[in-house]
């Protein structure tokens, strides 16, 4: 465990709804959602006058606007939003080239060895959020330690405009006194396991066997183990290769009737073939992913050796995978995907192609809204 590296993570405030309320001086203090104002909407983010409501990213936005019946709705402005994080970016860049952007408004800095020479990392943050709040009229939150894992806890401790240090002196005690949901990697699902054997707390985890928690969580468990004694050696990477490319829509009215579904599956497959050549990526395997009405969802993946870029290879991949989902009047498709992955060729042996589970990240369609939120 390094403890001398000085990792930043920042993280705008409620970024896009700030953006809007900026450049439209009617919007301040009052509330906001950032998203499509539609049946099928859903928030991107909120700003904080609409928290007070109980409004939040990923809500739909029929809910929001019960909760909140003053909420005013904007529809998203991604050009202008990807400008600013370019700023805030080119900021970053002044003090450090080790920057890892998590997303268009958040990202770790490795400021360990800086441009400026400047000994302390809560001295370089403070600096940054100046400079944003100077340049771009928004509000930073910023968190510092020795790894990325605190680093990102301590960037939330004290929203919005806020600033937090963790000393590697004090770590154990600040994980100690943690909940166990802000645990990178622990969802809500992961939490009911937590809950089951008796963690709940950073406390209950530094308490808790490291054979007991590969026995309940797999790898997974080294590294919950690893979080609650402070050990987090990842570094900040600059640059990412691709692993995947996908697409996906949300129809504003859910769809059954086959020639409706095989109509949508064929745009999809023209909009990841578009992405494919965009991107120059190369994989062997397709993944179908399937959002019923009832949010319940599913993927079907298969690979072999061809490396996946045309329709006329897609479509009957596609095809195949529907036919192993069901659907009906009622049970009725919500959201359709479709990914390519995998750059490494199929293992040899048993079939050449074969059935995969894959979790992908899948990127929605430009003018798509309701998968798209930030923080």
């Amino acid at each position: 465990m390094n403890t001398e590296r000085k990792i930043i993570h920042v993280d705008m405030d409620q970024f896009f709804a700030a953006v809007e309320q900026r450049d439209n001086p009617e919007l301040k203090g009052k509330p906001v959602a950032v998203g499509f104002d539609g049946p099928r909407g859903v928030v991107s983010t909120a700003s904080y006058e609409a928290r007070r409501f109980g409004v939040h990213s990923a809500q739909a936005i029929a809910t929001a606007k019960r909760l909140c019946p003053q909420l005013i709705i904007v529809m998203p402005r991604f050009q202008a939003y990807k400008e600013v994080s370019q700023q805030i970016r080119s900021i970053f860049h002044e003090y450090t080239d080790m920057v890892e952007p998590l997303s268009l408004d958040e990202a770790f800095l490795d400021v360990t060895h800086n441009k400026k020479d400047i000994i302390l990392g809560v001295d370089i943050a403070r600096q940054i959020k100046r400079r944003i709040l100077e340049e771009t009229g928004l509000t930073a939150s910023a968190g510092v330690s020795y790894c990325k894992f605190l680093a990102k806890i301590a960037s939330d401790y004290r929203k919005p405009d806020g600033l937090c240090v963790v000393h590697p002196s004090r770590a154990l005690s600040f994980i100690a006194g943690l909940d166990i949901k802000r645990f990178w990697g622990v969802g809500d699902k992961t939490a009911e396991k937590m809950h089951h054997i008796g963690i709940f707390t950073g406390a209950d985890l530094q308490r808790s066997s490291l054979p007991r928690l590969t026995e309940v969580f797999g790898k997974m468990g080294q590294v919950f183990w690893n979080f609650g004694q402070g050990i987090d050696d990842r570094p900040v990477v600059t640059e990412w290769e691709r692993k995947s490319v996908s697409c996906e829509q949300t129809f504003l009215q859910d769809i059954w009737q086959e020639e409706e579904v095989l109509a949508a599956l064929e745009s999809t497959i023209a909009e990841l073939v578009h992405r494919i050549a965009r991107s120059g990526f190369e994989g062997r395997t397709l993944t179908l992913k399937v959002k019923y009405a009832d949010f319940h969802q599913i993927t079907r993946s298969i690979s072999g050796n061809e490396i996946l870029t045309t329709a006329e290879q897609l479509k009957p991949l596609s095809e195949e995978l529907l036919g192993e989902t069901e659907y009906s009047s009622s049970h009725p498709i919500r959201l359709l995907g479709l990914g390519v992955s995998g750059r490494n060729k199929a293992s040899s042996g048993g079939s050449q192609d074969e059935w995969l589970q894959l979790e992908l990240e899948f990127e929605p369609w430009p003018d798509e809204m309701d998968e798209v939120s930030d923080s």
